[in-house]
């Protein structure tokens, strides 16, 4: 009985050894549960959304308003300093960086927020930016970010953030339970809670995916024309009529896999989306208009979440009516795009756009229905489709994790 009673208090000695958020008081902590905000700042940028940092009951609440926001690339966010609480000088040994935490519920989902820390040094604040895809609004969402090779000093200023970036032109909001931030030992502080995603991935080699998968079903829709279907659109080539895929103001090409083959497996890591190019026109003084941080937004196509609408549409006879069922495209499509590109210009060259974890498996589990390519700025780039002999249309590249594991 001793000998147990000995094992149970070396057992709660380790657990309070341990870094994590269960065991160890957190250095920097704020639970939101005062009657108001304090050391907090906000702002947005990038568009013309509108926002608020509020106490509710035992929460903050990130309030959005971006029914005026022309473009949809609008970023808000929250930022505090945070630098009295942290020990620096751990931040010089190798052996420890910066820890952020955070416990999240959204007003509309699938949705990613983000984590960004900096200090009043930091040039390239993309470095320590990690996205979060949030699943459903049911629920809160522990989210938690550890740096690698985070640059601060005694002296400096170190600062974190929490963003909503691109929702959407609607009305949106970010409940945040509690924020936290640590200088953890990397060894004993364990795997990031929530599933970090790159900000600008790096693009993997097609070749280095398992599987390729040709697109089953590709059309486009037309707003201007929501009973007429498109699947016939093609053009004049050198050995005769080329089908394409056009995306601008009006034609939003329409993407389906037959994924039964994968249905019942796990994706791993992110994949990509293959489009090769007919021909592109682009072009445009952005930056003289809207100034540089706005401007080089502009000039691509972005790849959006099928939500909604019919899951089993033929590209023989698709339109824009038949894809939403007559619901509102912000309950169709998901408003917040998985990313933006600008495409490769020359004929027959491949653009290549990251397809998050996240939606892969949702585009396997049937919860996402297919893509949709919309433009960025006034451009006009068609795409070959999957009718061209000798062509590739889209192709998804993706892994999964074998049966058996």
């Amino acid at each position: 009985m001793v000998m147990m009673r000995l094992i149970y208090i070396q057992y709660l000695f380790i657990l309070f050894l341990l870094p994590g958020s269960f065991h160890c008081p957190a250095q920097f902590l704020d639970e939101f549960s005062g009657n108001e905000i304090e050391g907090w700042f906000f702002f947005t940028g990038d568009g013309d959304a509108i926002m608020d940092f509020v106490q509710k009951k035992d929460c903050a609440r990130i309030e959005v308003d971006a029914t005026h926001d022309r473009f949809n690339v609008w970023w808000a966010l929250i930022k505090r300093d945070v630098t009295n609480w942290l020990d620096l000088e751990k931040l010089q040994d190798p052996a420890f960086e910066l820890r952020v935490e955070a416990r999240v519920r959204i007003s509309h989902a699938p949705r990613r927020v983000n984590f960004m820390v900096n200090t009043n040094r930091t040039t390239n604040y993309h470095e320590h930016l990690k996205e979060y895809d949030i699943p459903d609004t049911s629920g809160w969402h522990i989210i938690s970010m550890t740096t690698h090779n985070f640059d601060a000093v005694p002296g400096d200023t170190v600062y974190v953030q929490l963003a909503m970036t691109d929702f959407g032109p609607g009305k949106y909001y970010l409940d945040v339970d509690y924020y936290r931030a640590d200088v953890v030992d990397v060894s004993l502080a364990g795997p990031d809670l929530g599933e970090p995603l790159p900000y600008h991935p790096t693009i993997q080699e097609p070749g280095s995916f398992e599987y390729h998968l040709r697109v089953g079903e590709d059309a486009m829709i037309d707003c201007d024309f929501p009973e007429v279907n498109f699947n016939n659109w093609s053009t004049q080539g050198p050995s005769g009529e080329e089908r394409i895929l056009t995306v601008d103001a009006n034609h939003w090409p329409v993407l389906r896999w037959d994924f039964g083959p994968y249905v019942n497996l796990k994706v791993k890591g992110a994949g990509i989306l293959e489009l090769t190019t007919q021909t592109v026109a682009s072009g445009g003084g952005y930056i003289e208009a809207f100034g540089e941080d706005l401007g080089i937004e502009f000039g691509k196509i972005r790849v959006i979440e099928i939500l909604k609408g019919d899951p089993l549409w033929n590209q023989e006879d698709v339109t824009y009516n038949s894809m939403t069922q007559n619901q509102p495209e912000e309950v169709v499509f998901n408003t917040q795009m998985i990313y933006d590109e600008a495409p490769c210009r020359e004929p027959g060259c491949k653009t290549y756009i990251t397809i998050s974890r996240p939606v892969l498996q949702r585009l396997l589990d049937g919860t996402t229905k297919g893509l949709l390519i919309r433009p960025l700025g006034a451009i006009d780039a068609s795409f070959y489709a999957s009718e061209n002999i000798g062509r590739n249309g889209p192709v998804l590249h993706f892994n999964c994790i074998p049966e058996n594991k």
